[in-house]
């Protein structure tokens, strides 16, 4: 009986390690809903990581990596060697930060040798990495773009005509400081855009600073195009719209998100993307302009987003669905179910509460709102170790979070 079963844990050990891991760099909580999605179908997850711990407290992971970052002359040697002294030749790449996308994509080729690497090209990618490609290659299809200006100097900003508020964005994802942490400050003013433009210039440069119109419009006006894509078409997608945000003003992150329908977002965004003939995860954020009655895109973003889990609620498995493409699988056909709601706990409650207080919404409507199902952006009853770190580390940024952007 002891040789039965010993042969038969033996056969299990070799049937999963037969499975195609998959190999998390860097990311917070689209980086969770990943190990989550794969881990708890018993494919192998390992996580590497520079910056953001969360992901490091999930069940799902089963080995937990620190290295120098993307950004170090080394890091793709680290990851060459990493495949080869651990057997982990064919796992499923998963870049889920900004920086870990750039340099996945840029050493694409590389990579690829060990990994089935997830992330476009930088002939793709880049267009999701700079704005100012973003915009001109929406603007090429047909697809609106907020009006944007890029002076070269502050002698071009103090000149600039111009209609306030506008709004600052990083053009590129690069560094981490207080400019692109933000993602947009809001000026109200000339004086106040020459201010944040001299605080931004500091930190990014001043090629890297794109002026923007400031669009009207709560985040209920803000929707995403979410997908998976495969030989420049889509696979799985679904629209969500941003119920809550925070700041609530001027929300630099959803809190609350709901799967609706929009076929104008869908079709502008199946436009965008078709011109890029794209692969991979991606989500486009786009803006209703009510005084045009135009949805503009926004942001690009070619990796895992930050309410990724919401598709696995909503019955379209983002993650696993891409696993199965990058090998060599057939993923069955999958539907979004509307309404299925994701919250980021925390930082919705902050929001809540100032959303009571200006008077939208009474604690009847928030309360209305937290219906099933639901997915929490890092708790669940599954794996809760994340939920519980998380929860006070991101209540406590969302209280004493300062800057130009709180202005907003």
């Amino acid at each position: 009986m002891s040789e039965a079963f010993s042969k038969l844990r033996s056969a299990r050990d070799i049937g999963a390690r037969q499975i195609p891991g998959a190999l998390i760099l860097g990311g917070a909580h689209g980086a969770l809903a990943v190990a989550r999605s794969l881990g708890r179908r018993g494919i192998p997850v390992w996580f590497v990581t520079n910056d953001h711990p969360l992901p490091r407290f999930s069940r799902y992971v089963r080995r937990n990596l620190s290295w120098a970052g993307p950004r170090d002359p080394n890091a793709a040697k680290f990851l060459l060697e990493l495949a080869r002294d651990h057997d982990l030749k064919g796992w499923v790449l998963f870049a889920c930060g900004d920086s870990e996308v750039c340099f996945v994509a840029q050493h694409h080729d590389d990579l690829s040798v060990a990994f089935r690497v997830t992330t476009p090209p930088w002939s793709v990618t880049r267009y999701a990495a700079d704005k100012h490609l973003t915009y001109q290659q929406a603007q090429s299809v047909g697809v609106s773009v907020p009006a944007s200006y890029h002076p070269r100097d502050r002698s071009g900003v103090a000149a600039l005509d111009c209609q306030f508020p506008v709004i600052l964005k990083p053009a590129a994802r690069a560094g981490v400081n207080a400019f692109t942490l933000a993602k947009a400050w809001k000026a109200d003013s000339r004086d106040e855009l020459l201010s944040h433009y001299d605080a931004a210039a500091a930190l990014v440069g001043h090629d890297a600073i794109v002026i923007q119109e400031y669009i009207p419009g709560s985040g209920k006006n803000q929707f995403s195009y979410a997908a998976v894509w495969s030989h420049g078409a889509p696979v799985a997608s679904l629209v969500a719209r941003r119920v809550r945000q925070y700041p609530i003003e001027f929300g630099f992150t959803s809190t609350f998100v709901e799967v609706t329908e929009n076929h104008d977002v869908e079709a502008a965004a199946v436009r965008f993307l078709a011109s890029l003939q794209y692969d991979g995860l991606v989500e486009l954020e786009f803006k209703f302009d009510e005084r045009g009655g135009t949805y503009k895109l926004l942001d690009f973003n070619a990796r895992p987003w930050t309410w990724l889990g919401l598709g696995a609620t909503a019955g379209v498995d983002f993650p696993y669905l891409l696993w199965q493409i990058a090998t060599g699988q057939a993923p069955a056909r999958a539907t979004a179910k509307i309404g299925a709601t994701w919250m980021f706990v925390s930082r919705d409650i902050v929001s809540a509460i100032q959303n009571i207080a200006a008077g939208r919404i009474s604690f009847g409507d928030y309360v209305a709102s937290l219906r099933c199902p639901m997915t929490s952006a890092a708790f669940a009853w599954h794996d809760p170790l994340p939920g519980i770190v998380d929860f006070p580390l991101a209540l406590s940024r969302a209280l004493t979070r300062r800057g130009p952007a709180m202005a907003a």
